[in-house]
This record gives C-alpha cells, sequence and structure tokens, in this order.
C-alpha cells in the first residue's frame, strides 16, 4: 500500500495520543501511592505528662493495672490516682481539685459534675457492679441470705446513702421489705470491707468484685435480690483538665479492649 503525507500524519498524532494517555494512565497510581506512603508515614501525636485521675474506691485495684500498663506503653506519660468514694471525689472537684478524668461507681454522682458543667464531652459507661454479702471466714453469725443482715444482734456495716453502694443497699431494701440496723455507714466501699476483715462486723454489703479482690481474706455470700440494683459506671474527661489528649488517651484504654478485658477479670460486667 502506498503510504501518503495523510497517513504518516495520522500516524504521529495517534501515537502522540496514546504516549499522553499512557503517561497519565502511569502518573496517577504514582502520585496515589506516593500521597498514602506520605499520609500513613505522618507520626501520630506523642503523649507526655501527667493525668490525674479520680475513681471510686471500688476500682482500685483494676485501675492500678491499668495505669501501669498505660505508663510502661506511653513513656514520658504519668497517671496519678485519687480513689475514694465517688460522692466525696464529685465535692472535691467541685471545690476545685485538680482532675483531669473521673470515673463514678453510679450515674447519679457524674450527673451532679454534668450538671455543674464540669464535664467535658458526655460519659461513657464502661462498667457494671452487684453488691454482695462479705463476712468473716468464720462467718461467726451464720448469714447466707440478705434478711440474715437483719437478725437482732447481727453487726453489718454498710456504705452511706450519698454513696453508691449505700444507695444500691437502700434499693435492695426497698425491694425485699427488708430493713438493716448497721453499726456503721462507711464514706466508700473499701472502708466496709475493712471493717469486715479487721472482725469488727459480722457482715457487710460490698461490691462482687471487692470480695474477689480480697481474695482469703473474706467469705463472699452472694444473694439474688443484688439484681435490683445494678450500678452502672461511668468515666469522662472534667472539663479544667490540663492534659486533654491524654485524659482522652487513659479513658480510651479503660473503654478498649484491654480495659474491658481487666475489668472483666475482676468480675465487673459489661456495661
Amino acid at each position: 500500500m502506498r503510504i501518503t503525507r495523510k497517513h504518516v500524519t495520522a500516524l504521529l498524532v495517534g501515537g502522540t495520543l496514546a504516549a499522553a494517555l499512557a503517561g497519565c494512565a502511569s502518573g496517577t497510581p504514582a502520585a496515589t501511592g506516593s500521597s498514602s506512603a506520605a499520609a500513613s508515614a505522618s507520626p501520630a501525636p506523642s503523649l507526655s505528662g501527667t493525668a490525674t485521675v479520680y475513681a471510686a474506691a471500688s476500682l482500685k485495684s483494676t485501675f492500678t493495672k491499668l495505669a501501669s500498663d498505660f505508663e510502661a506503653k506511653n513513656p514520658g506519660t504519668k497517671i496519678t490516682l485519687n480513689f475514694a468514694g465517688s460522692s466525696d471525689l464529685v465535692t472535691q472537684i467541685i471545690q476545685g481539685a485538680p482532675a483531669d478524668v473521673f470515673a463514678s461507681a453510679d450515674t447519679k454522682n457524674m450527673a451532679k459534675l454534668t450538671d455543674a458543667k464540669l464535664i467535658d464531652g458526655s460519659p461513657v459507661n464502661f462498667a457494671t457492679n452487684v453488691l454482695e454479702i462479705a463476712v468473716p471466714l468464720s462467718n461467726p453469725a451464720s448469714i447466707s441470705a440478705f434478711a440474715d443482715l437483719a437478725k437482732p444482734g447481727v453487726k453489718v456495716v454498710v456504705c452511706a446513702p450519698q454513696v453508691p453502694c449505700g444507695a444500691a443497699t437502700e434499693t435492695v431494701e426497698k425491694a425485699t421489705g427488708v430493713t438493716l440496723s448497721p453499726v456503721s455507714e462507711e464514706s466508700s466501699v473499701t472502708d466496709v470491707l475493712g471493717k469486715v476483715t479487721s472482725g469488727e462486723a459480722d457482715g457487710g454489703l460490698v461490691y462482687v468484685t471487692d470480695v474477689k479482690t480480697a481474695g482469703d481474706e473474706v467469705k463472699g455470700i452472694p444473694f439474688p435480690e443484688s439484681n435490683q440494683a445494678v450500678n452502672t459506671y461511668p468515666i469522662a474527661a472534667v472539663g479544667t483538665s490540663k492534659n486533654k489528649d491524654l485524659a482522652a488517651a487513659f479513658i480510651a484504654t479503660v473503654t478498649g479492649p484491654e480495659g474491658q478485658k481487666v475489668l472483666g477479670d475482676a468480675g465487673f460486667g459489661t456495661p
């Protein structure tokens, strides 16, 4: 076939267009890949400094472990823990205590800080707990049921009504129609447990998790009526926190898989 100038021109134009298209096609993935690599290479914000966590007394064992593990995974950070009854912690925070995180043993006390506009964001529920009767190993009063705590001569210790474990005790009393006459009302669940382990009480109402933590120091007696008072535990950052990134990271640990495993192993229920 005779090749004319028209054929040559058409071939040249076609070749130029093909080359241009090939160049665009090959360049697009390279640019995308380069952009992705740059994005993935961007370092995550580093954590440093100290965060102070105010937590319900019943969280002492689990939060101590979680704080230790958190510090080990994040060198340069420090989690300072302050444990007490939830109502006492709320009072301290309202009065200006330098807390970064608050973890309550009930939603009622968390609501006090939320209403006072002292919480940053929305609280997250991370655990549940129920009451159990703790008695000395010898069980001197032969306690086997909730109603036994109301028998004459039985020295029973409970939490004060404003403390979550005390509010739960009152709920169980109303549900069962059994009224207790405690010899002492304590400001935290750990204080109740202390009265039992020291032999000052025949029995005390604490959480399932406290009995488990105490090991062979006390004997735990479950009772079905405890299901009438399930406490839900919320956690949140305090609005006046000076280290919001660290506070958020610790909260994420508590509410994430690692925290949930530690809490579950300790006997806490899921929210």
